[in-house]
């Protein structure tokens, strides 16, 4: 680890998101949290006071939420930002932050095709990232995490690419309520209802899991070719996005030779990052599994908790894989991502305690 914990700010930190970034920011070994930023409308409040989750961490409760801008945190020594800030209000925030030498692990959707950064779930694209990744005119990084959908997704996909060598992937998601974040869907929109569209979010799984899966040439990602053919549907789940997948192969392995692919799969093992999960993915045998109430929060050691894609329901008939995944929106796929991506920066040499 680290020999001196490196000062970050949360940004958004009393929005649904941003308390999952208190909660895996607490007694954090690599990151100490020393602003939690907010609206002017919560600014002087209590942690406490806004918080939505189970119980705050103790050694943040009675922390004050604060309105500081990018100099007054560059200021204070901050050297990170984790970024839970809206889309159309995060980018020119984070744009400033890395002006100003400060690095940014971002869960908006502002710069995510943005030259220059990132769009990292390091065991599926880890090699995307470099010292030289900075984006225009930043001193400090700027990484972003995927859609949550295509997380998941991308993180079932990744070990079976090269066996299978897809020619086309379609994909059903079942996006839990969180995912609109807090207070989410009104209830007389949900309750006893499915909803078959969120705005942006089947294009955003196309082309984000797409770039995923592309090819690093120079500085600039050629994303994958093969069609990818996203419907997508709001349930009235709290937590964890289930996904219905079916991949349409070139290639024909046996069937043992994808569990096993599945099974082996952990790029990670020896960094020593304290957020990654070991094994990325759980395979269940159970007809009935995944299941979000009972499967999202997969992932070991106790710190990953919720950081494991889960698979189920496996069915191989050639030329056609079919799976269910399903993993946690708001971990996974938001705040974990990001602080796995910060903790991975660290391991690359791409971010250091001290400026």
């Amino acid at each position: 680890m680290t020999a001196v914990r490196i000062p970050v700010a949360v940004l958004g930190a009393s929005g649904y998101v941003g308390q999952h970034f208190v909660r895996l920011l607490d007694d954090h070994p690599m990151f100490e949290a020393v602003a939690l930023t907010s609206t002017e409308r919560s600014a002087g409040e209590r942690l406490s006071d806004r918080w939505h989750l189970a119980e705050p961490p103790p050694e943040l409760a009675e922390r004050r939420l604060e309105r500081s801008g990018p100099a007054t945190l560059a200021r204070r020594g901050v050297r990170v930002a984790f970024s839970a800030l809206p889309s159309g209000t995060a980018g020119a925030v984070e744009t400033e932050l890395t002006r100003r030498g400060i690095s940014v692990f971002s869960n908006a959707a502002d710069h995510r095709r943005a030259p220059g950064v990132p769009l990292l779930v390091p065991e599926v694209n880890g090699s995307t990232l470099s010292r030289r990744t900075r984006p225009a005119g930043g001193r400090g990084l700027l990484v972003n995490n995927p859609n949550c959908s295509a997380t998941g997704l991308a993180l079932a996909l990744a070990p079976l690419r090269a066996p299978l060598r897809p020619v086309r992937l379609d994909v059903t998601t079942y996006q839990a309520l969180s995912g609109a974040g807090y207070p989410g869907v009104p209830s007389l929109a949900i309750a006893d209802n499915v909803v078959p569209y969120i705005p942006e979010e089947e294009e955003k799984l196309a082309l984000e899991t797409a770039h995923l899966f592309g090819r690093l040439r120079g500085d600039r990602v050629v994303p994958a070719r093969f069609p990818i053919l996203p419907h997508c549907a709001r349930v009235g789940t709290r937590e964890g996005h289930l996904e219905a997948v079916t991949v349409e192969a070139a290639a024909r392995p046996d069937r043992t030779a994808l569990l096993s692919a599945w099974r082996r799969f952990d790029p990670l093992r020896g960094l020593d990052l304290p957020t990654a999960p070991h094994p990325p993915i759980e395979l269940r045998a159970e007809a009935d599994r995944p299941q979000p109430m009972r499967d999202r929060w997969a992932g070991a050691p106790a710190r990953a908790r919720g950081m494991a894609a889960v698979v189920g329901r496996v069915r191989w008939e050639p030329p056609f894989l079919r799976f269910f995944v399903l993993s946690h929106n708001a971990v996974r796929g938001g705040a974990g991502g990001s602080v796995l991506n910060a903790e991975f920066a660290v391991r690359r040499g791409c971010l250091e305690a001290e400026p």
